[in-house]
Formats: structure tokens, C-alpha cells, sequence
């Protein structure tokens, strides 16, 4: 992968951005794939996987756990697990990803135990685990926990050490925690119901996939998937849907530029939200069996927008719009619903010239209308910005802290007057492929230093 943690972006912005981009394997797919594959007992092939940070360090703790993943051809990854048998994840990787609990489930299914480090990735607020917890103890898990790292075994009233099916209720929408539970039940003795169960396309991949191994995975109604437990899974030759969050990225980069771009492979029932924002704000698209095309027809006219768990408008694409938002005529609004905290690029949008301004908007019944846990509610917390615009960026020096702000501040600076310096870049490649190239390709000004 040859990521380089002390590497730079130097950007000239101010240049319209002009041709097509292929949209690759979806980040939130990929390395859940990748583990899911170890529930096999067979070879599974993996197509279309991005080359991104994230990808590489599951990878890697893959081949650390015994099974061996190796690259066989351009984004093709074969894992093997056949040899898969050691039941703890290093606590090393716990810091840079939220990945590492999603080994629990595959190594309790194989083992009946499992030690996995408390899972870190971006600083968006609280992501609670006892989503994920609580559905596990009900088909037979006990926890338990050393310093950072989790440690969960079943109950010792089953020689065959095998998880039990149970019937799930999730408090709140939780797309990791229905993986979880999905990944757990497929090998459990019985049936499981999971009900209040996400419906993000992702999951929808992962279901696919698994029941492509021999799994018995259906959703049975709009929030309810029944998984029916099997003793044995093989492996399958599975392609990576693509990644809507990286079509979204590439969208905006297209109307912030008044450019127009082809996002190839880009999926627009995937994307229905995002796409009536766009007709609010006066922005152009047109949808073929390429992709969609993207690109600026107009002066952009100010709207709202409040972020909900799929199908609603996604909490990943809120930093990404705001850019637009900032160039858009008249006062807008962002209420975000499903991340306790998720404006830390507003500061850098303001010293680049944006007009911002926090505040908590009257909900009256807060423990509802929000996705995250009420009670970690902090009084520093701020749910809602409005913007004014529309306003000019310059450029800055910022040091970037998580992935979508990170791309945020991106764009930013390709429309920016004068030279902006981002730091810290390896927060963007861990979701990004090459995404100074395929912007230099439009006709972005960058230079990695």
C-alpha cells in the first residue's frame, strides 16, 4: 500500500474539475467481507476491493490470526482460512479502526472464545458497544475485560462450545451491530430474529455473500432479518458493491469546482437522498448505465438538511455537503441525528472563509430523534450548524483528524483562492484510494510532498 504517514497534499485551488472517475469497492463492505470470509471453511475470492488503509490492516490481522489473505490479480483478495486458529486480535489495532469487534463474532463462532482490542477509528462521538454486547450475551456470550481489550467466551454448558440463536430487539438503528449479530448467527444452533435491524446496502452486500457460503439470511420485513444457524459455511466468489460514499465525495468536488464529472459505477438507488438534496440546491445530474454525470448549472440555492439512519440522508455525507452549502445562496441548516459529534471540520471551513454558527435546536423529545445514546450527551455537544452563504475559500494549513473531514477540507481547497497545506493525510487514504490522483486527473492542482 505504501502509505506515508508524514506525506502532505499541497493544493492550488481554484480550477473547475473536468472528466470521470470509477467509483471503487465501498469502504463499509470491504474488510467486513474479509472477515466474514473466516466463517468459511473454504477459499472465498474478494473482487473489487479498495486499496484503502483500512483494508490492508484487517489483511494483515488476518494473516497474523493463522488464515492466509493474499492479493491474486488488480483489487482481487483471496483468503483462505483453513489454517485460521488463534483467537486473539492485537491490541495494536484497536486505535486506527472500528474493525476489531467485528472479529468477535467470527472467533467466537469458531472457537467459543474470543479477545479483541475496544475499537477506536474516527472521533465522531460515542459508538456504543452494548448494542453489539447485548445481542451477544443473549445467545450465550459472557464479557469480560482486561486494560483495553474485550474479552467474551460462551457459556461452559455446551461441549461444543456453539453460539444459541436468540430473538433481538436493537434499542437503537446500529449498522456495525446487525453485522455483528448477522456474522454470529449464522453458525448458532437454531433461529435468530433480529428486529429494529438496519438497512444500509452494506449489510444487504454482506447477507449476500453469506448466503452465497451456504448461509440462511433473509429479511423478513422492513426491519426484520431472520437468520436460520448452519452448521458448516464453504466460500464464495463475492464482488464488492460500490462505494456511495466516495460517489458522493466526487459529486460534490464536481458542483464545489462548477465542474461536471462522470462517477462511473456510481449506483443512484443507493444514493436517493443525496440526489433530492441535490435538486433543492439547483445542482446538475444525469443518470445512465455509466454512472451518473455531476456537474454545476447554476448559482446553488440554499436548503436544510437532517441526517437519519438509511434510507434517510447519511450522517457520512454531512461534512461532504456542507462544502456546498457554503456556496450556496442564503441560510441553510444541518442537523445532525445519528453522530454525537460530528462538526470538527466546521473551525477549518471557518478559517477558510465559511460563515458558521453553531446551536442546539428545541427537540422535544431528544432520546427519540437521536441515534446515539442520550444519556452521553454532553453540554458542550453541539447538533446543528446554520450557514450563510454564499462565501469565498481560501487557503489554509490544516492538520486533519478523521476520514469525512479530512475529505471535507479536500474540497475545499480545490476551490479555494491560493494554496492550501493538509497534514495528517493518512486520516483520508484510510478511505480513500488514491484520491490525489483521480482529482489530478480532473484537473485538480496537487502535490504530494
Amino acid at each position: 500500500m505504501g502509505v506515508n504517514a508524514k506525506a502532505a497534499f499541497y493544493i492550488q485551488g481554484g480550477t473547475p474539475l473536468h472528466g470521470s472517475v470509477r467509483v471503487g469497492g465501498a469502504k463499509n463492505a470491504s474488510y467486513k467481507l474479509m472477515i466474514a470470509s473466516l466463517l468459511g471453511s473454504q477459499e472465498s475470492r474478494l473482487l473489487n476491493l479498495p486499496n484503502i488503509a483500512d483494508v490492508e490492516m484487517v489483511k494483515q490481522v488476518i494473516n497474523e490470526l493463522g488464515a492466509r489473505a493474499y492479493n491474486a490479480g488488480e483489487h482481487n483478495l483471496f483468503i483462505d482460512p483453513q489454517n485460521f486458529r488463534f483467537s486473539r486480535v492485537d491490541g495494536q489495532y484497536g486505535k486506527s479502526s472500528r474493525a476489531s469487534s467485528l472479529f468477535l463474532p467470527v472467533l467466537l463462532a469458531k472457537f467459543g472464545e474470543a479477545a479483541v482490542p475496544l475499537p477506536g477509528g474516527d472521533q465522531i462521538g460515542k459508538r456504543p458497544l452494548e448494542r453489539h454486547l447485548q445481542g451477544l450475551e443473549k445467545m450465550g456470550v459472557v464479557f469480560s475485560q482486561e486494560d483495553d481489550i474485550l474479552l467474551a467466551k460462551i457459556k461452559n454448558n455446551d461441549r461444543k462450545k456453539r453460539l444459541k440463536a436468540c430473538h433481538y430487539k436493537f434499542e437503537k438503528n446500529t449498522h456495525t451491530g446487525t453485522e455483528t449479530l448477522i456474522m454470529a448467527a449464522v453458525l448458532a444452533e437454531g433461529k435468530t430474529i433480529l428486529e429494529n435491524a438496519a438497512l444500509e446496502p452494506e449489510i444487504d452486500d454482506l447477507i449476500v455473500f453469506l448466503n452465497a457460503m451456504g448461509a440462511k439470511i433473509r429479511r423478513r420485513s422492513f426491519r426484520t432479518i431472520e437468520i436460520e444457524g448452519v452448521e458448516r459455511l464453504g466460500g464464495a466468489i463475492h464482488r464488492v458493491m460500490p462505494d456511495r460514499n466516495e460517489a458522493v465525495s466526487y459529486a460534490c468536488a464536481a458542483l464545489i469546482t462548477r465542474g461536471d464529472i462522470v462517477v462511473e459505477n456510481a449506483v443512484h438507488k443507493d444514493l436517493t437522498a443525496f440526489l433530492e438534496k441535490l435538486d433543492e440546491l439547483g445542482a446538475g445530474y444525469e443518470i445512465g448505465n455509466y454512472g451518473i454525470r455531476f456537474f454545476y448549472k447554476g448559482a446553488l440555492q440554499a436548503t436544510d438538511i437532517e441526517t437519519e439512519i438509511h434510507p434517510g440522508f447519511m450522517t457520512d455525507w454531512q461534512p461532504l455537503f456542507a462544502t456546498l452549502l457554503c456556496l450556496a445562496h442564503g441560510q441553510s441548516v444541518i442537523h445532525e441525528t445519528v453522530m454525537q459529534s460530528r462538526f470538527q471540520y466546521v473551525d477549518h471551513l471557518k478559517q477558510m472563509g465559511a460563515k458558521i454558527e453553531y446551536f442546539n435546536p428545541e427537540v422535544k423529545y431528544p432520546e427519540k430523534t437521536y441515534n446515539f445514546n442520550w444519556s452521553d450527551n454532553r453540554s458542550s455537544d453541539q447538533h446543528a450548524i446554520r450557514i450563510t452563504g454564499p462565501c469565498d475559500f481560501k487557503g489554509g494549513t490544516f492538520e486533519i483528524h478523521d476520514l469525512r473531514a479530512g475529505a471535507t477540507i479536500l474540497l475545499a481547497a480545490i476551490a479555494a483562492k491560493g494554496e492550501t497545506i493538509l497534514t495528517n493525510i493518512e486520516q483520508i487514504e484510510r478511505g480513500y484510494q488514491e484520491i490525489d490522483q483521480k482529482l489530478i486527473s480532473m484537473g485538480a492542482r496537487i502535490e504530494r510532498k
